[in-house]
């Protein structure tokens, strides 16, 4: 995974997620084969800060059903990134 773009998914926007940022972590959805460095060297690279700390998470899809059709949400990963101090991301702020 040469390009940051496809490492980094998309953000996760929950009440959980933005609870967080108060701590100085931040949360994205990320490729479920990218490892921890090549996330942290992503969010530097896009964002243009210091990562401090990178928490992975694989998340299992939900049961879901409608009507008599049965099927699962998809299995994806999830990675919450700490700044370094004094550090923000703009793009979560909230206004």
């Amino acid at each position: 995974m040469k390009n940051p773009r496809d490492v980094i998914v998309r953000p996760v926007v929950s009440e959980k997620s933005y609870g967080l940022i108060e701590q100085n972590k931040y949360t994205f959805e990320v490729h479920p084969k990218a490892k921890k460095t090549e996330i942290r060297q992503a969010v530097e690279e896009i964002f243009n800060v210091a990562v401090t700390d990178v928490n992975t998470i694989s998340v299992k899809g939900k049961p879901k059903r409608r009507g008599y059709t049965a099927g699962r949400t998809k299995n994806w990963k999830k990675a919450i990134v700490t700044l370094k101090e004094g550090q923000r991301i703009e793009f979560f702020e909230t206004k």
